[in-house]
């Protein structure tokens, strides 16, 4: 079959071509013809779309579209979404109107070619004749596309251990979709497939231990494993792709990886995975923990048609895809000295017309609040984003610069890096901070701490109408200001932290004294007095920059490492510690780089050190380091790059990156 798909897609494909573009042949490159460009963009009549698709009834979030071209209507899924729940593996194309895959078929022969039209801020794949021959069949229902597709027969699993890892191959009689979902230690295969009754009595474990002697041999392994041998899938879910596992029941069908050549020893080795496999009428769902230092990677494999199952430490696939003008997604395992990290990464040229940077915040009406990526991104219609500064979970306030079309949503603390740039597509790096003074009509001069900001401390600061409708005091016994065209009309108490908020004029601002001597601020900041605020950023130039985004710590500049954490008041832990990261960069030719990099193989991810290291290998000159750890994300078209949703922590604000028609 897979060899029949890959003749009739390339066939429709090509008859599409002439129809589209009047038997102009279109050539893989970076830029494509302008005709097939407006086409992408533009197909000829939308007639349906949505954000739901229902596959064989469950209800999974997926961006569609239908278009009519010649009388015929066509349907379009999301690249990255077609990806990961149907498990087609899109590879690397220089022309962004045509995207291979590979789907139980090879790829070193003629791949799997699918048409890519780019509508809103998704790119669509025109799964129309793909569906037809694999026997997908789908109808629109008002925001909902239903997907009904015949279950494949599971024949048999077959389990193989090697030096580098573990292998599961699964024998199946027909091509079918399926999805991965991942957290700590685990990870779960749902596929539309209906195992062989051998299977399950494959996998059905020994009767429950009874006596406490074999309870301590099999110690070691009801330790190891207690996740999915206790309970089963019940906590393994993907809120992105909102698939549901029920719970196992108490004898489930689990079972070890046999080593193989050693049929003579029994004993359970050390940091073998797990499996664990349930079926229905309509799927089949394998769980498997994943041992420390390995990494799940799931593919298909055609002649006969197999699925594949492997856990080990260098799973990254690699991409480069010219995933619209101006954006390339690569990624990648990178090796930097004896350590090898993977990393997936945008590249965006800024100075291409279709492409707009914007900052973004979880809630566009207020500075309070967090929300997974995904969500963000799709809130302010970006085609992509990755998490941006740093914030406090606690009330979910930002702690760092804000800055869009010239107005500051919060400000910069404690001279911290930060990225400025202009819609004319000039960049600016280094540490950020912004003086504020309040004078008096008698000339008297207070300074300003913080604008707009969660970050506390003694001394005075100000709250504008970016920050929101409301104000809620922060600490014990604030005094509240407030200012209504450039004159303080009232003086209020704040009372107790958190207990009650006061409205930020729409023509003014909030003063917040925050313990400093209250006799002063109440003798001379009376109602009455006329104000006005002196701004100026540190250093001069960022005045200049209308969009500003701050994190910490600068990596990079002029190509040199200028790393200094204690400088920026991070902390030595924070300094010190390796974990997952995010990093914006620019090269010398002005592409921006966008990466998320995560754990090494076999350790835990780059130190700082090695964070600005690896930017460099990008090709960075200067570089930032933003949020990381669980607030690393990196979004394309509807979904994460680079993790499951599931381990993904909200975020309070983000970096986005738009299409023709931005916000």
């Amino acid at each position: 079959m897979g060899e029949i798909l890959q003749r009739l897609v390339v066939q429709s494909t090509l008859e599409l071509d002439r129809e589209w573009v009047e038997a102009e042949a279109v050539t893989p490159s970076a830029s494509p013809s302008p005709q097939t460009q407006t086409f992408a963009q533009t197909p000829t009549q939308v007639v349906g779309g949505g954000t739901k698709l229902s596959l064989n009834g469950r209800i999974l979030p997926l961006a569609w579209k239908q278009w009519q071209v010649g009388g015929v209507i066509r349907t379009g899924i999301t690249d990255v979404g077609i990806q990961q729940l149907f498990g087609l593996e899109l590879l690397s194309t220089r022309n962004w109107t045509r995207q291979p895959v590979q789907w139980f078929s090879n790829p070193l022969s003629t791949p799997l070619v699918l048409v890519a039209h780019h509508r809103d801020a998704y790119r669509y794949l025109d799964i129309t004749e793909f569906a037809q021959q694999v026997g997908w069949q789908f109808q629109a229902q008002g925001d909902t596309l239903a997907l009904t597709s015949a279950p494949a027969r599971l024949d048999s699993i077959r389990e193989e251990a090697h030096p580098w890892g573990f292998r599961m191959i699964l024998d199946l009689d027909r091509p079918t979709p399926w999805q991965v979902s991942r957290s700590p230690g685990e990870g779960v295969i749902i596929l539309e497939a209906i195992a062989n009754p051998s299977v399950i009595e494959q996998f059905t474990p020994p009767p429950p231990v009874e006596n406490e002697e074999d309870e301590g041999n099999h110690s070691t392994l009801n330790t190891q494993h207690s996740k999915l041998s206790q309970g089963g899938f019940s906590h393994i879910r993907v809120k992105q792709e909102m698939i549901v596992v029920k719970p196992a029941p108490t004898h489930s069908t689990l079972k070890t990886f046999p080593i193989e050549g050693d049929e003579k020893n029994n004993a359970v080795p050390e940091n073998q995975p797990i499996i664990r496999v349930e079926t229905n009428q309509t799927q089949t769902t394998i769980g498997v923990s994943i041992p420390d230092g390995l990494r799940l990677h799931v593919f298909s494999l055609p002649n006969p048609n197999r699925l594949v199952i492997e856990l080990r430490p260098d799973a990254m696939v690699e991409k480069d895809i010219l995933w619209a003008p101006g954006i390339w997604w690569r990624q990648r395992t990178v090796t930097l000295g004896d350590t090898r990290f993977p990393l997936v990464w945008l590249e965006v040229d800024p100075k291409n017309p279709q492409v707009n940077l914007k900052p973004i915040w979880s809630n566009p009406t207020t500075q309070m609040g967090t929300a997974p990526l995904i969500q963000t991104a799709q809130l302010w219609q970006a085609s992509a984003a990755i998490n941006g500064g740093f914030f406090n979970r606690n009330n979910q306030l930002p702690l760092g610069a804000i800055r869009r079309d010239g107005y500051w949503y919060s400000g910069p603390i404690l001279n911290r890096g930060a990225i400025a740039w202009t819609d004319q597509h000039q960049f600016k790096f280094g540490r950020l901070s912004l003086q504020e003074t309040l004078i008096t009509a008698k000339g008297e001069r207070f300074p300003i701490l913080f604008l707009n900001s969660g970050y506390v401390q003694a001394g005075i600061s100000r709250y504008t109408p970016e920050w929101g409708a409301i104000y809620t005091p922060l600490t014990d016994n604030e005094v509240i200001s407030v200012v209504q065209n450039n004159q303080i009309t009232a003086q209020l108490p704040g009372g107790l932290a958190g207990k009650e908020s006061f409205p930020i004029p729409v023509n003014g601002y909030l003063l917040i004294d925050r313990g400093s001597d209250p006799k002063v601020a109440v003798s001379t900041l009376t109602i009455g007095t006329q104000v006005q605020i002196e701004q100026k950023t540190l250093p001069i130039e960022f005045n200049n920059y209308p969009h500003i985004l701050g994190a910490g710590p600068l990596l990079l500049q002029n190509r040199q490492i200028v790393l200094d954490a204690q400088a920026e008041k991070f902390s030595d832990a924070f300094a010190q510690q390796a974990a997952i990261r995010s990093a914006i960069g620019i090269t010398a030719n002005g592409t921006l780089i966008i990466a998320a990099m995560h754990n090494r193989l076999g350790g835990r991810g780059p130190n700082l050190t090695e964070t600005a290291q690896l930017m460099q290998q990008l090709g960075a000159v200067d570089a930032l380091n933003l949020d990381g750890g669980s607030s690393t994300g990196l979004y394309l078209g509807g979904h994460l790059l680079d993790r499951s949703p599931y381990t993904a922590a909200r975020v309070h604000n983000a970096l986005g990156l738009f299409r023709p028609n931005f916000p």
